[in-house]
Order: structure tokens, then C-alpha cells, then sequence
């Protein structure tokens, strides 16, 4: 019989789905925070680490571009990551993503799959934020295919109640673009009419019922919002 406590299972169990790739951004936050000061879990983070790196022992190295870091960084997120942490943190970051990455390409799971991915070269970008910033939700609008991709960085809907997210052009109602899903990630279609107009405009995210505002204009609190730019 294990002797290993139900909290203790539930960490390892945690650390596995961190090491995949498959906790949400406001979880995998708050895992990282724990990872700083709980050494127990850090351990359960490092087993998880060495088994899945062993999945590429077969693997044989090759030297990848000089520049394929920055082209990477570059699709996922539109421009180069600044972000930093402590050496032990990145050096498992990377074991953990090289060996999820091989996961998924060896069993053909698709396990990896985060969702939609923004435009690697977006018109225009957006960042619609609470006051308190509860809740910061990222936009980027592709162009040349009428698409805005849309990113939940912190925060989500009450219960019982959906996110709407509405586009304000000058003096013009608000139009709907949607209710936002559950997922962190989602990729919504402009209206072929209000392409030309989100130059200047507005983005904003209201409190609805579920399946969205009943009468085509905001009945709830507007939670976020922030102005459209050009890249």
C-alpha cells in the first residue's frame, strides 16, 4: 500500500498535467508561483521532467537555424518574449516542452493542442483590461483573414454568467462579436461590414446571460475594455 498522502498524489498528478502542457494559463500561473517555495512539488516536477525527456533519447540531435528561437516566438506571440525566471525554472520549462513536443509528434495525440494561435502579423492589437485588472483579455486581429484571436489572461465569467465581447466604432452602437468560450483561447470572425471600421475603435467586454445579450446591445457591466491600434 503507498504511503504517499492523497495531497501528495494530487501534486504529482498536478505537476504531470503542468509538464504536458495542459493546465490553463491562470492555473499554470499559480503552479509556477508554488514551484518558488515547495520543494516536494518541485520534485514531483522534476520526475515529470526526466521521464518525458527520456521519450527523445532516440532521437538524433540536429542543430536547429540560428534564428528558429526568435521565428518561434515570433508565430506564438507576435513578437519576442521577454519574460525570465530562475535558471532552474527555464532549464525545466525547456526539458518539459522538448519532451511534450516529441510526446506528441511520436503518438500522434495531438495532446499539445492550446487552441487557437495568434497572427503572426497582425493589423491591429488590442488589450481590453478591468480597472482592478481582474480580468485582461488580449486581442490581435488578422487582416488578411478577417479573424480576431483573443486570449483570457486573467480572470473569467461569474457563475451562471458569459463574457460578450463588442467592438465600438466612433459613435456608433456596439456590435456584437461574440460570446467568449470557457477556453482561454478563442478565434472570432469580423463582420465583413466592420473590418474597415476598427481602425480607432474600441473593443469592450460586457457581463451577459448565458448564449449572450438577448436585445443585440449590452445588458450588463461593461468588465474590460481598451482601444483597437495599428501595428
Amino acid at each position: 500500500m503507498s504511503d504517499e498522502t492523497p495531497d501528495h498524489e494530487a501534486d504529482k498528478a498536478l505537476a504531470g498535467e503542468y509538464a504536458l502542457g495542459l493546465l490553463s494559463p491562470d492555473e499554470a500561473a499559480a503552479f509556477e508561483a508554488r514551484l518558488a517555495t515547495d520543494a516536494q512539488l518541485r520534485a514531483a516536477y522534476a520526475d515529470w521532467a526526466e521521464d518525458l525527456a527520456m521519450l527523445t533519447d532516440r532521437i538524433e540531435p540536429v542543430a536547429p537555424p540560428p534564428d528558429s528561437f526568435r521565428r518561434i516566438e515570433a508565430r506564438l506571440f507576435g513578437r519576442p518574449s521577454r519574460r525570465a525566471g530562475p535558471a532552474w525554472l527555464r532549464w525545466g520549462l525547456g526539458v518539459a516542452a522538448a519532451a511534450g513536443l516529441a510526446l506528441a509528434v511520436g503518438l500522434g495525440t495531438g495532446i499539445l493542442d492550446r487552441g487557437p494561435m495568434p497572427p503572426a502579423n497582425p493589423s491591429y492589437q488590442a488589450e481590453l483590461a478591468a480597472e482592478d485588472r481582474s480580468l485582461v483579455v488580449s486581442a490581435a486581429y488578422d487582416g488578411s483573414q478577417g479573424r480576431l484571436f483573443v486570449e483570457r489572461q486573467q480572470g473569467g465569467a461569474r457563475a451562471g454568467r458569459a463574457l460578450e465581447l463588442w467592438v465600438i466604432a466612433g459613435e456608433d452602437a456596439p456590435q456584437s462579436l461574440g460570446v467568449l468560450p470557457d477556453t482561454a483561447r478563442a478565434d472570432l470572425e469580423v463582420p465583413a461590414a466592420l473590418r474597415p471600421q476598427l481602425d480607432g475603435a474600441i473593443l469592450a467586454i460586457s457581463d451577459e446571460p448565458p448564449g449572450g445579450s438577448p436585445t443585440g446591445a449590452p445588458t450588463g457591466d461593461v468588465l474590460a475594455a481598451g482601444p483597437i491600434t495599428k501595428l
